[in-house]
């Protein structure tokens, strides 16, 4: 049986990340358990979506990211035993750990939207979150003169998303430009009443779709998909509403937590089946060794890339303060929406757990669309992403 001083499940941003700031802060034994062979950075597939950005931008080889002395287990999960705090993979290893990290992200909840997946695969949908069909979106979108589109935000848990958002205003800008706007009917569904539960930034959102000439559908899910027929079905507080005749659907899945971490016991509940933790700690309720982070942590707020720098200092130090007795760091819920207004403008919607505004720059409008915000999210951060947060610098 194969024992490590700390095994992290997962090798998105969380659980690279966390490995390199566990490695600097003098932790020998660090294992990550990566089934897959590409690392992305996931916050640039909406800009494969709206056309400014390739995949190539945002994958690397996952040996590349992994930090030198960490071990990396190319395996996925089969089951957990948190009383044995053991791992089982589907290649039938054992993993036996002293402590346990859970941060292996969200899958795809395609039965929950039954037709979606068939229309995915048949190029009638397709959205910035499934990488396989990022870069069908934009071709599909400015292909489109007229006729019926829509744009869909995912529940969640999906992994932050208002930033949905960005491949819609982004195309809207485009038709406008091409002169074929106004020929379109333009659809959005939102899960919630508005699209970030953050006033002044839906203030700023409304008036977008209104110039845009957008419907929104607030309070509605997506409940299924004809491909043949072209419709979408919803799920609203009026009642069901079919969508006929759609063009093409940016429609985003549903996502849950993988089924291995319910079936360990280690859930709030079957579904969405995010790991239960302390959401200030991060340090699960039932084990004290065992913790999580990431979109699959039920942290109470929104996951988001800036939400994981946070958490992985958070965590690092916590996991430090349990093995020496210290005081328990406190993570404050903090999370950041990065919504494109215009193909050249951003707003940097940062709250924390309460939905509070938590700006990084305390003297700027955090509501304010500006280009100097697309700049820096659409090339600054990816270089700092790879360059330093991968590192644990960060």
């Amino acid at each position: 049986m194969e024992h490590s001083e700390v095994l992290i499940v997962g090798g998105g941003n969380a659980g690279i990340s966390l490995a390199a700031r566990l490695l600097r802060d003098g932790v020998r034994d660090v294992t990550v358990v990566v089934p897959q062979p590409v690392h992305r950075y996931k916050p640039l597939l909406n800009y494969v979506a709206g056309g400014q950005a390739t995949m190539a931008d945002l994958e690397r080889p996952m040996g590349d990211v992994v930090p030198d002395g960490c071990g990396w287990v190319r395996d996925s999960v089969e089951t957990v035993d948190p009383d044995a705090m053991t791992v089982r993979t589907r290649g039938g290893r054992t993993l036996r750990c002293s402590t346990l990290v859970l941060c292996p992200g969200l899958v795809e909840d395609w039965e929950a939207t039954p037709g979606l997946q068939s229309a995915y695969a048949d190029g009638w949908a397709a959205s910035s979150y499934v990488p396989g069909s990022a870069p069908q979106v934009w071709p599909r979108l400015t292909s489109l003169r007229a006729g019926s589109v829509l744009f869909t935000v995912p529940p969640e848990p999906a992994s932050c998303g208002p930033t949905a958002l960005k491949p819609l205003l982004m195309a809207c800008d485009h038709w406008r430009r091409a002169g074929v706007l106004r020929d379109l009917e333009v659809r959005l569904a939102l899960p919630a009443p508005t699209a970030t539960g953050v006033p002044a930034a839906d203030e700023v959102l409304d008036r977008a779709f209104a110039d845009h000439g957008v419907e929104v559908l607030r309070e509605a899910r997506m409940e299924r998909v004809d491909g043949d027929a072209h419709t979408v079905t919803l799920a609203t507080a009026a009642g069901r509403r079919v969508l006929e005749d759609v063009a093409f659907a940016h429609a985003v899945p549903h996502y849950r937590a993988p089924r291995w971490i319910a079936d360990g016991g280690l859930a709030v509940d079957p579904a969405p089946g995010l790991v239960d933790v302390d959401p200030y700690t991060l340090r699960s309720r039932r084990h004290e060794s065992i913790w999580a982070i990431g979109d699959a942590a039920a942290v109470a707020t929104r996951p988001s890339g800036g939400a994981l720098r946070r958490q992985v200092d958070v965590l690092a130090r916590n996991i430090a303060a349990a093995r020496d007795g210290g005081a328990m760091q406190r993570y404050d819920g903090y999370t950041v929406m990065p919504i494109t207004l215009n193909r050249r403008e951003l707003m940097l919607v940062e709250v924390d757990r309460d939905g509070r505004p938590s700006p990084s720059v305390p003297f700027l409008d955090p509501v304010k669309p500006r280009r100097t915000t697309w700049f820096v999210d659409r090339y600054v951060l990816p270089r700092i992403y790879f360059r330093r947060i991968l590192r644990g610098r960060v």
